[in-house]
């Protein structure tokens, strides 16, 4: 049975947006800023996501008018946060926080995939010398603390809901959990390191594994998943994944890494196959050293809610576009939803 009825939820939801929110920004340094909904195309700005997505395009009258290409609907701003970085004139170790809203029109609908997507998206200026390995775990487990805070702040104000999540984040490469799990798919490997640890970091999402595949898809042009992070493997980027007992399997909260330098954004263009895009105007910021180097992700909103509130679909903590059969489940005082 439920106990927070919908008007309570959304007022849990309201605690947990502000309590996490806050506690990353005093963990990380973060300073809040505004953010764009829509950018124009062809600058190379807009996140290809797995680059098969279609954002959602429009042609505004303005645009017409100034002889402007098309606006894009953002898909996320991974790109977008490190241009506003060099425009804010951020300084090292300080970082900007930001209320993302954006639509992925090829989602596939699910009880964890919502056409609209809503994040908390950071970046933070870092220095050369950061960027290694180290460097990042420092910054998962401070994501990691703020969310096991946030965690205990929700159990003392609804303290049917118990806590889960372990005292530490387990870090593994993604090779070493296909060596683990040789003869399992990538998500059911997650499923089972996620069920075992409770919390985990897989490291490396976006090269190709020993067996030809990467783990996950990755863009080419934000997180760097080639650089070497060790003797044995590369990447400096991963995704947070924590257990979610309600669903019984992987959930993943965040997906974060040290973003490329002008070495790695070369060499991931030709491993992916589209050195063209070296032309576009963020990518020929980056190779042209105009953009400051930086770490940062994307942390789910509706998925920190879904996850600290206990709920089964994330229907139940947003507001998005639904099968009309998925409508009268959430509408039934929130029933079990398939």
């Amino acid at each position: 049975m439920e106990k927070l009825d919908a008007l309570q939820t959304q007022e849990a939801i309201g605690f947990v947006k502000k309590t996490f929110s806050e506690k990353l920004s005093r963990k990380l340094k973060l300073t809040p800023v505004s953010s764009p909904i829509a950018i124009i195309d062809g600058t190379g700005i807009n996140d290809d996501l797995n680059g098969t997505e279609r954002p959602v395009r429009f042609r505004a009258k303005a645009l017409e008018q100034l002889g402007t290409p098309d606006a894009v609907v953002v898909q996320s701003l991974a790109k977008w946060k490190r241009l506003r970085l060099k425009e804010l004139a951020v300084p090292p170790h300080r970082g900007i926080l930001t209320h993302m809203h954006a639509l992925r029109p090829d989602e596939v609908l699910s009880p964890i995939h919502s056409i609209y997507v809503d994040q908390w998206d950071w970046e933070k200026h870092i220095l050369p010398s950061d960027r290694h390995l180290d460097y990042l775990k420092k910054m998962v487990k401070k994501i990691y603390k703020a969310l096991r805070v946030t965690e205990q702040k929700v159990y003392r104000k609804y303290p049917h809901i118990t806590p889960v999540l372990p005292s530490q984040i387990t870090f593994m490469h993604a090779e070493e959990l296909l060596k683990e799990y040789p003869h399992l798919p990538a998500a059911e490997r997650e499923n089972e390191a996620a069920k075992k640890y409770g919390a985990i970091f897989i490291i490396g999402i976006g090269n190709a594994l020993s067996d030809g595949k990467p783990h996950d898809g990755r863009a080419p042009d934000y997180d760097d998943w080639s650089t070497p992070g060790t003797e044995h493997h590369t990447g400096l980027n991963g995704d947070i994944i924590v257990w979610n007992p309600v669903l019984e399997k992987a959930f993943e909260i965040s997906s974060m890494g040290i973003r490329v330098d002008k070495k790695a954004l070369v060499r991931q263009l030709e491993i992916c196959k589209c050195p063209e895009r070296s032309e576009l105007y963020f990518h020929q910021l980056i190779l042209n050293d105009r953009l400051p180097l930086s770490i940062g992700g994307g942390i789910g909103q509706s998925r920190v809610c879904m996850f600290l509130l206990r709920k089964q679909h994330i229907g139940q903590v947003q507001v998005g576009i639904w099968p009309e059969t998925v409508v009268s489940q959430l509408s039934a005082g929130f029933a079990e939803v398939a």
